[in-house]
């Protein structure tokens, strides 16, 4: 019994010695390494406590991600394939020491789904602070909708991982994603999209897999940068009925500040 113990304790051991060797990170690029070139105010956002978004109406919008090269290419790629009306592209960088927040620790963040449920954002109409998603939560898979908890303490970060979502939406209602996470020797890639359609009183605003948004996750010698870029295909009777744009650029926003807070250790 006790050399099972052992064993199956030295096993984890392994494990996690391993992981961290073969993706331990001693070189790690800089912002302007990324983003070479980038206007000064847009860095300057960028490291504030805001962070720098933008919001485009333009098919052929050419990202930071797509111009710049320095990132995976797959980021700009796949949203580009929807030929979105709409762009909203964000960069946030959380400052600290090379090596203080680790992509293990953003993993951990991403899988716990459950504590993105309650988190605000500022409603005009309502001229309040309201939470955004009013549940949040695992589910089984892409066609069984039961509720699954979230997992314990990850100790290694997988190549490629798949989690299927629903999310009461404050202005959608139930809503269905599929979280596809990839990773490589850098960073993290992490892509939301719905895998049913997105309706506002029965009426569909977004066909299936016609919303991706897309994080990315890299420590860098200042911290760890968080690039979020988002698209959506909607006809143009919805664009003219509800600013898609906004509605994208708040789901976006509270995501990235859900993952940012996480890292921080303020969940």
């Amino acid at each position: 019994m006790r050399f099972a113990f052992f064993l199956i304790n030295f096993i984890l051991l392994f494990q996690v010695f391993t992981d961290k060797r073969t993706f331990a990170q001693t070189d790690y690029r800089s912002f302007d390494d990324i983003f070479p070139n980038l206007q000064a105010q847009v860095k300057e956002a960028a490291f504030s406590n805001e962070g720098y978004m933008k919001s485009v109406k333009n098919s052929s919008y050419n990202s930071l991600a797509g111009s710049s090269g320095k990132l995976d290419s797959r980021i700009f790629s796949s949203i580009q394939q929807l030929k979105p009306a709409h762009y909203i592209e964000s960069v946030t960088v959380i400052p600290g020491n090379p090596g203080q927040y680790t992509l293990l620790k953003a993993y951990n963040v991403l899988r716990k789904v459950r504590t993105l449920k309650g988190r605000l954002y500022p409603s005009h109409s309502r001229k309040e602070n309201v939470p955004l998603f009013e549940d949040v939560t695992r589910i089984e898979s892409a066609q069984k909708n039961n509720s699954v908890a979230d997992p314990p303490f990850a100790v290694r970060i997988p190549s490629e991982e798949t989690i299927f979502l629903r999310v009461k939406d404050i202005n959608f209602g139930n809503s269905y994603y599929r979280a596809d996470l990839y990773r490589d020797k850098q960073g993290i890639r992490y892509s939301l999209t719905n895998n049913k359609s997105i309706t506002y009183f029965l009426i569909p605003v977004m066909k299936e897999e016609s919303l991706i948004i897309q994080l990315y996750f890299e420590p860098i010698k200042e911290g760890i940068l968080i690039y979020g870029l988002s698209g959506a295909a909607a006809s143009d009777f919805v664009s003219s009925k509800a600013d898609i744009p906004s509605a994208i650029s708040k789901r976006l926003a509270v995501i990235v500040n859900w993952v940012k807070d996480g890292i921080q250790d303020k969940l």
